[in-house]
């Protein structure tokens, strides 16, 4: 069998804060999943997103530090319609999150906006034109 990807990571430093603002964006996690160390959820064409604590990475990996020089991962969310990437942008704006690059109308033909996460992971939002 040839590998296939099967589980993206992210690594947080607060799980509570990280899980709520990616339920902005529509993924819902199990209850209590707030106060754990390691949560995954699997998504539509069964590919899983696991968070991790910097404390779980640290219990097997003592050495491991943050990435540094810029985001460690970075996601893109494909949206409905270019309205819905401007409403979900809107809506993480308004909930604190910082806006890396305001919506736009790109060349390759899509309506594109660029948010933070809480661990300043760059997350796209995206739609065809």
């Amino acid at each position: 069998m040839k590998p296939r990807l099967d589980l993206v990571g992210i690594v947080v430093q607060d799980m509570r804060v990280s899980l709520d603002f990616y339920r902005l964006l529509g993924l819902a996690f199990p209850d209590g999943a707030e106060t754990e160390g390691h949560v995954e959820v699997t998504l539509e064409g069964g590919l899983r997103v696991a968070w991790d604590s910097a404390e779980v990475i640290r219990s097997f990996d003592p050495e491991w530090q943050p990435p540094t020089g810029g985001p460690a991962i970075g996601l893109a969310f494909l949206c409905g319609s270019p309205a819905e990437v401007d409403a979900v942008y809107a809506e993480i704006v308004a909930a604190g999150h910082p806006s890396r690059k305001e919506p736009w109308d790109a060349f390759w033909g899509q309506r594109y906006a660029q948010v933070l996460d809480p661990d300043h992971n760059v997350i796209d939002l995206f739609a065809p034109l």
